[in-house]
């Protein structure tokens, strides 16, 4: 192996150690809680290394996210695979996604812990324009096949996201995910109102 492989591999391998060690710290205090310092401490590294693979907390939390939305991805392709019709996919993706949030809860807190990701910060994640897909193809299908043919999958998709997204927020920030049959009562309601809504 030459002298550049080598610090090639060396740089991989410690930006792969500030990354567990900032997840661990997430783990530990949540991500508001994340600080360079923290993580340089855990590591038992000076700061300006850290600094030296990332630019600044940010941009540790963003590789956290992309690592989130890729583990996201992978239970919505699963739950989709289940069905062939556009409307059991929807719902099996919902219901993933529900799961997700509770199962992998400090990943999505990470995920959403500005809010909902813009549209730029969709296009500039390959990880988040995966997941759009995934749900913006059985939408496009559903309507293809429904009444109202303009109807923007765009639109649709921002309303199947944000409305999943503030149930599970209600949920988190309540402590209510134990009210398991008042939750699939309301994400059931939801996922059919949303389906033949465009369905016309």
């Amino acid at each position: 192996m030459g002298i550049a492989e080598r610090r090639k591999r060396q740089k991989e391998e410690m930006r792969t150690s500030i990354l567990e060690a900032a997840w661990q710290l997430v783990m530990q205090d949540g991500w508001q809680a994340l600080s360079i310092r923290k993580i340089a401490e855990a590591i038992e590294y000076s700061v300006p290394v850290i600094y030296d693979h990332f630019a600044n907390k940010e941009a540790i939390l963003l590789e956290l996210t992309k690592q989130g939305f890729q583990k996201l991805n992978k239970e919505l392709v699963e739950a989709k695979n289940e069905f062939a019709g556009p409307e059991g996919q929807i719902e099996a993706m919902a219901y993933a996604y529900w799961r997700f949030a509770f199962e992998q809860t400090a990943y999505y807190q990470v995920m959403y812990g500005l809010g909902m990701p813009s549209c730029e910060t969709v296009n500039q994640i390959n990880e988040l324009s995966t997941f759009s897909e995934l749900i913006l193809q059985p939408v496009r299908e559903l309507i293809a096949r429904g009444n109202h043919p303009e109807t923007d999958p765009f639109l649709k998709l921002h309303t199947f996201w944000s409305m999943l997204h503030g149930l599970i927020s209600i949920n988190m920030m309540a402590g209510n995910e134990k009210k398991e049959e008042l939750n699939q009562k309301v994400l059931q309601d939801f996922i059919s109102g949303f389906i033949s809504g465009m369905k016309g």
